[in-house]
């Protein structure tokens, strides 16, 4: 199939998919029989204290009581009855499904639980679990002698990272009937989750370093998607999304003195085509046909560039599609060969949009300019028509032929001036004189204590990420000697069992845990640093490896 003929995906370009959507990516076809499990947990302790009602029977003051309830039991010792308590959690949190009678009630309830949850504390004390966890050397010891790691070998990890998924992903999401002590817990939540508090660093960077212990083959037990899924979703939770990054921008042009931003290039993105097919055979043969029709066309003698003057070269040219169409009946037959100027660039005729899908003229942004750019190109100019250069004069045009004016009025009309080169001016500023230049301040916003605590392992991070791309990446090789990303899916006896989506997820939690603080890192000089790292491992290889495949064929595969 050709561009033409390949209809459109119905993709969406957005931080998430649908709250729901995101909620069941977390879950493996194996987990399957822990849901009447957790439940089973639940019911058993609830009876003990309630006798004559159901959970959604309960008014506000008693599911605090019973999660209070909860909440104490996970501080015993013994570890089986830590691990039941934490299951029945886990079952409130998804909205205590066996009580409920459509999907609509299931998520109510769930939104109502993990806010009541998040209230009374639960996500500080399974924190408080989970860095247990971590440091369980006899739990690392065992996987690392272990010849074939199976789902019994990280239960307590499993139903620890479940609940801390599904109270981020819920609270991080706005929806339409939340009341209003929940936006500010979600604001309080947010700040929390970004600021240093979980032995002196971030919550991410816990998780980061969970990452790395199972890169390096340290804890090979670990369940590395529902970790890179947990990363994901609280690094976005924690320094936003495409929305929040845009405003910031577009804040941080301002503080500087720069114009504002000549497009917003995510809403160019979506009204972009999903996917785009390479142009099959017959395709690439019909355009060059019309384009050899063409192309005396342009032997039309033309005294300056006044007839193309008028219009924008940058926008679509309505007229060379209206040629593709009257081409057929044309033909080569009947050709007049205009001469006077004003026939030469016929005003564009209003003509209806047309159904199919044609391959895009030219780039779908804005065209930016440098500074730098219309400097050299002066500097070209000058040496090639008059023999001196002039510096970084990008005024004086004396001497120099009309057409070469013309450019240069062109390249300063899209001239575009970035963050970066403001900040790299004031670097350079402060080196010159760092004396009088007083002391930077640093702004403590959550791009920037995320940054301080990746930085001393940053190199590693890095690297323990692209270990799990490389072993996600579509391959017809078999991969010895990779990380095994499929340990949390296989059941303790190997029926064969669909892991196909596996990989997929821990590759795009993968990639978005990878790409998203450098992202925001764009707005300092950290960006730099960050992305140095990234293509010095390869990265864009790994990236271009996954696209080195029939994307169509692929996700309809997966859907």
């Amino acid at each position: 199939q050709g561009y033409s003929e390949s209809p459109d995906l119905e993709f969406e370009y957005a931080d998430t998919d649908k709250w729901a959507a995101e909620l069941s990516e977390l879950y493996s076809y194996t987990e399957g029989p822990e849901f009447l499990l957790n439940r089973k947990c639940f019911e058993e302790d609830f009876r003990i204290h309630v006798r004559d009602k159901k959970w959604t029977e309960l008014d506000k003051n008693q599911h605090r009581t019973h999660a209070m309830r909860l909440l104490d039991g996970l501080e015993v010792t013994a570890r089986e009855k830590r691990l039941r308590v934490a299951r029945a959690i886990l079952y409130v949190a998804q909205g205590t499904f066996g009580e409920c009678g459509s999907e609509a009630e299931v998520q109510a309830w769930m939104r109502y639980n993990i806010f009541l949850l998040l209230e009374v504390g639960t996500f500080n004390a399974l924190v408080e679990l989970l860095n247990m966890e971590i440091d369980n050397s006899a739990a690392c010891s065992s996987a690392v002698r272990k010849p074939a790691i199976s789902l019994a070998d990280s239960t307590d990890l499993r139903v620890l990272l479940n609940i801390m998924y599904l109270i981020v992903e819920t609270v991080r999401q706005e929806a339409e009937g939340d009341k209003p002590e929940w936006k500010s817990m979600r604001q309080t939540f947010r700040a929390e989750l970004g600021a240093p508090l979980y032995n002196n660093e971030p919550f991410s960077v816990m998780l980061f370093g969970m990452v790395t212990k199972f890169c390096s083959g340290h804890a090979p037990h670990f369940p590395m998607k529902k970790v890179l899924l947990l990363l994901w979703k609280t690094v976005l939770c924690t320094l936003g999304g495409f929305e929040e990054l845009q405003s910031m921008k577009a804040e941080k042009r301002e503080i500087l003195g720069l114009p504002p931003l000549p497009e917003d290039s995510i809403k160019v993105i979506r009204n972009m085509r999903a996917a785009s097919p390479p142009a099959s055979a017959s395709d690439l043969i019909e355009q060059q046909q019309k384009r050899g029709r063409r192309e005396h066309k342009a032997l039309i003698k033309q005294d300056n560039l006044d007839a193309f003057n008028e219009r924008d070269p940058y926008k679509a040219d309505d007229s060379r599609e209206e040629e593709e169409e009257n081409d057929d009946d044309n033909s080569l037959e009947g050709e007049t060969f205009p001469l006077e100027r004003d026939e030469v660039m016929p005003p564009p005729t209003q003509h209806p949009p047309s159904d199919r899908i044609t391959c895009p003229k030219g780039l779908p942004w804005a065209p930016k300019v440098r500074e730098k750019d219309i400097e050299m190109f002066l500097e070209s100019s000058r040496s090639k028509f008059i023999g001196y250069t002039l510096g970084s004069d990008t005024n004086t045009v004396v001497g120099l032929p009309r057409p070469i004016h013309e450019s240069i009025r062109t390249l300063k009309l899209h001239k575009y001036t970035s963050i970066a080169e403001v900040q790299v001016h004031m670097e350079d500023e402060y080196l010159r004189s760092p004396l009088s230049g007083g002391e930077e301040e640093v702004e403590q916003v959550p791009a920037e204590i995320l940054y301080q605590g990746l930085l001393p392992s940053l190199p590693q991070y890095m690297i323990a990420l692209l270990k799990i791309l490389l072993a996600a990446a579509p391959t017809s090789k078999a991969k010895t000697d990779s990380i095994n990303i499929l340990a949390d899916v296989l059941p303790e006896e190997m029926p064969g069992g669909p892991g196909s989506r596996h990989p997929a997820q821990a590759s795009e939690g993968g990639q978005v845990a990878g790409w998203d603080p450098p992202l925001f890192t764009r707005l300092s000089p950290q960006f730099e640093y960050m992305a140095k790292h990234l293509v010095f491992a390869n990265c864009i290889p790994l990236i271009l490896k996954f696209f080195n495949q029939n994307i169509m064929s692929y996700i309809t595969a997966k859907n």
